[in-house]
């Protein structure tokens, strides 16, 4: 293992303005939605963003593994493992702590026991795609605006009595859930398997 805690450091610094920007943007949307359309957002929303979510991830991680070492075989297990585990915690572990601390009630609701099925075969899907294109950049924007909804959208329905509150707190939610395990799952976490100098990126 050949990162360093400056590493993970100079990422978050490159990522956090954006992050900031995508919660931003994300919860101007669903305000929208809920008082000016009058729709309410069901937990049905997570269920879709959150396999999305686990997607884009695998894509990203299996793509950088693959990309420096071309193994199918494990380039898929670290893009599988690196989704999934990092993915359950930016989209449910850290807001399900963050939203309790925060008095929100979050309940806690885990898609990997409850449908793993469907979280193991987007992962699955995630990483031959990333095996194949081997792109990384566009995956990891669209991967932290599907991250920043996933993470409302499992805020938002499993959580109780929101108000004005809630979208401050959620704010500050969503950015340490994201930005954190975002970093780690895209660049970080890939290099733990590789023999190689961790490469920043501009993505």
């Amino acid at each position: 293992m050949r990162f360093k805690l400056k590493d993970l450091i100079h990422e978050l610094k490159h990522h956090a303005p954006f992050t900031a920007f995508a919660t931003i943007i994300a919860i101007l949307v669903i305000l929208l939605i809920q008082y000016f359309f009058n729709k309410s957002i069901s937990k049905e929303l997570f269920e879709i963003f959150h396999p999305l979510h686990i997607v884009a991830s695998s894509i990203v991680t299996a793509g950088i593994f693959y990309k420096y070492k071309s193994k199918v075989f494990y380039a898929i297990l670290v893009g599988i493992s690196g989704a999934i585990i990092i993915g359950s915690l930016s989209d449910i572990i850290f807001p399900w702590i963050g939203g309790n601390l925060l008095t929100l009630n979050t309940s806690f609701h885990l898609p990997l026991i409850e449908k793993p099925l469907i979280i193991l075969g987007s992962a699955l899907i995630g990483s031959l795609i990333g095996i194949y294109t081997k792109i990384t950049k566009m995956p990891h924007f669209t991967h932290v605006f599907l991250s920043v909804f996933a993470s409302l959208f499992y805020l938002l329905g499993f959580s109780s009595g929101i108000t004005f509150f809630y979208f401050v707190a959620a704010f500050i939610i969503v950015l340490i859930a994201v930005i954190i395990p975002c970093c780690m799952s895209d660049i970080l976490f890939p290099f733990l398997f590789l023999k190689e100098k961790i490469k920043h990126c501009d993505c």
